[in-house]
């Protein structure tokens, strides 16, 4: 199947050129601003529109810093400590997903404590919109020819400008439909049933821990990583904890609830 080759600028104003990666992002964002509205408004959080905005915008600048570090951290320590100017140079590109989480969380927790707003109830709405904006990479990532996966045989496999003249797997569109689509669809289903606060935020955790260890299954590992501990990508790597951690938290939600609630679903007393 012919890679589409679309230009990866979407609009050149000569000095500033804006890419459909950056617009993929951005419309994700504005998704979830008014995903989450519609979501505050029907189950009646009481959260203000300046506070979503707000809550959008340190969410932003937790994936964008932490995904920054992460790449560093994860990805490419060694040239980065020889090279430490070069971290704050994103426009090479070279951002990580892990790290990208690990801000947000932090963002997020910081956000919650400011505005006396239970961690878990903005955790979990922050996880039911982040597919959208993970699908949408994925597309943005598709559009620059990059992060391509594997030499494959199947038919729909593509040339890929930077990936040499070997048919591979589109792993970007893999990835858009498991990350996105799939996990959304997931955690949509699951926030429509009454669970335990956290739920849906380790829902996503798990699930997309999930997802990601076996889209790294078709897609190319990092040319100067290459596979670790024999057949492990560093995807992978990463990704395995989140199942661990999201499972044993999931269980232990459903432990609590269980133990805080009598046999028709009221609340123990002792005495």
């Amino acid at each position: 199947m012919p890679y589409p080759n679309i230009d990866p600028v979407f609009l050149d104003l000569g000095v500033v050129q804006l890419r459909w990666y950056g617009l993929m992002y951005l419309i994700g964002l504005t998704i979830a601003y008014f995903v989450i509205r519609q979501k505050t408004a029907t189950l009646g959080l009481g959260l203000t529109k300046d506070q979503v905005y707000d809550m959008v915008v340190w969410a932003a600048f937790g994936v964008f810093i932490g995904g920054r570090l992460g790449y560093t951290l994860f990805y490419n320590l060694s040239y980065y400590l020889e090279h430490p100017l070069k971290i704050f140079a994103v426009w090479e590109g070279g951002m990580s997903f892990h790290g990208g989480l690990i801000g947000t969380i932090v963002a997020l927790i910081w956000f919650a404590k400011r505005q006396h707003i239970p961690v878990y109830t903005v955790a979990d709405m922050a996880a039911a919109v982040t597919p959208i904006g993970l699908g949408l990479g994925r597309m943005g990532n598709f559009i620059n020819g990059e992060l391509f996966g594997r030499a494959s045989d199947v038919p729909w496999c593509m040339v890929f400008p930077y990936g040499g003249p070997v048919c591979r797997h589109p792993s970007q569109l893999y990835e858009a439909a498991l990350e996105g689509v799939l996990l959304f669809t997931a955690l949509w289903l699951i926030g429509r049933r009454p669970t335990p606060p956290g739920t849906v935020f380790w829902s996503f955790i798990t699930g997309y821990g999930i997802c990601r260890m076996i889209a790294e299954l078709f897609r190319e590992p990092d040319a100067h990583i290459g596979f670790l501990f024999g057949s492990f990508s560093m995807g992978q790597i990463l990704s395995f904890p989140m199942i661990v951690i999201g499972s044993f938290m999931l269980v232990l939600g459903y432990q609590r609830r269980t133990l805080t609630s009598g046999p028709a679903g009221g609340k123990v007393t002792t005495g």
